[in-house]
Formats: C-alpha cells, structure tokens, sequence
C-alpha cells in the first residue's frame, strides 16, 4: 500500500494548494479507496447512493466516470435510483432484503455500493448494511468510512476533488502506474 500511498501524495500535490487539505487526509482515504479499486479489477460494479442533497453529485460521477475521452475501459457505475426507483418506499428489513437479493442476480460478479451523504438519511441503511460499501459520510465520524463535514462552505468543491483522485487512482490502477500491494 506504500507505493499507492505515495502515488496519491504526487497526486494531490499536482493540484496545488486548492487541494492541500486532502493532503493530511490521505491517510484516511488510501484504506479505504485500495479495497474498493482491488473490487473493480474483480469485476465489480458500483452502485452509487446519495442522499437527497447529494443527488447533483451522484449523477456527476455516474455522467463523468466513463466519458469518452479518458481513452480506458467502461467503469461499472450505476445509479441505484435509476436501477430501483422506488428506492424511497423500502420501509422495513424485509425491503432492504428483497432489494439486496435483486442485485445479487443483477451483478453476479459483485457489487460494492459507494455511498455519499449523512449518516442520518434512510439510505444510508442500505451500503451500512454491506461491509465492503465506500462510504463518504457528512457529520457524523463513522467507521471505514471518509468524513466530511456538510458545514464546510467548499464542500461541493472537495467532492469533486475526491472523485477526480478516485478517477485518477482508477486509471493508475488500470494502466499499471501503480500496484495495490497487500
């Protein structure tokens, strides 16, 4: 995990003092980004959850992941609101049961839910649910997850941020700039 730690350190130094605050928090973030790109060598797709403030953000990741230009292989990113739309009527364990068993078949090769939002909202039960979920969580210090905070006045700023370095890490990974060691 060094070198991929070292490849994000030149990495977020290449983005100048705008992004000088993930610095220290690379730390953090190399745990739990290095899991889930070993994930998406598997085979893996990603569902990406939000909550409802968050929503701009899920569809910018799922539009900018697999733009054309990037010149590598398509990313399996969806929306699990656009894979279930009634995503807001799951009330009970038995629900969120039903919806687990519906993406099992759907994505036989895995699927690992990346979650961006509160703590607080109903779903952020359903990555909580699944051990290997990626969780960007607002407020609340949760574990095996990135904490950010909803107060920050650059937040949406730090988002995008985020994601351009987990898009980087996943061309570094498939274009073997950098190995993802045990």
């Amino acid at each position: 995990m060094q070198e991929f730690l070292r490849w994000t350190l030149e990495s977020i130094r290449k983005d100048g003092s705008a992004f000088s605050w993930m610095e220290e928090r690379r730390l953090e973030w190399v745990p739990l980004v290095v899991p889930m790109l070993k994930k998406m060598m598997q085979g893996n797709t990603f569902i990406v959850v939000t909550d409802d403030e968050r929503s701009w953000f899920g569809e910018y990741m799922i539009r900018s992941i697999n733009k054309t230009a990037q010149s590598r292989p398509f990313i399996p990113f969806v929306s699990l609101h656009s894979l279930f739309p009634n995503l807001n009527n799951l009330k009970n364990k038995e629900d969120f049961e039903l919806l687990e068993d519906m993406l099992s078949l759907t994505f036989a090769n895995g699927y690992t839910y990346l979650y961006v939002g509160r703590s607080n909202d109903a779903r952020y039960q359903i990555p909580k649910q699944k051990y290997d979920s990626f969780i960007w969580v607002l407020d609340e210090h949760v574990q095996n997850s990135f904490y950010l905070t909803s107060e920050d006045e650059f937040l949406d700023i730090k988002l995008i941020q985020l994601f351009k370095l987990l898009n980087r890490s996943i061309d570094a990974v498939l274009f073997a700039e950098v190995a993802l060691e045990d």
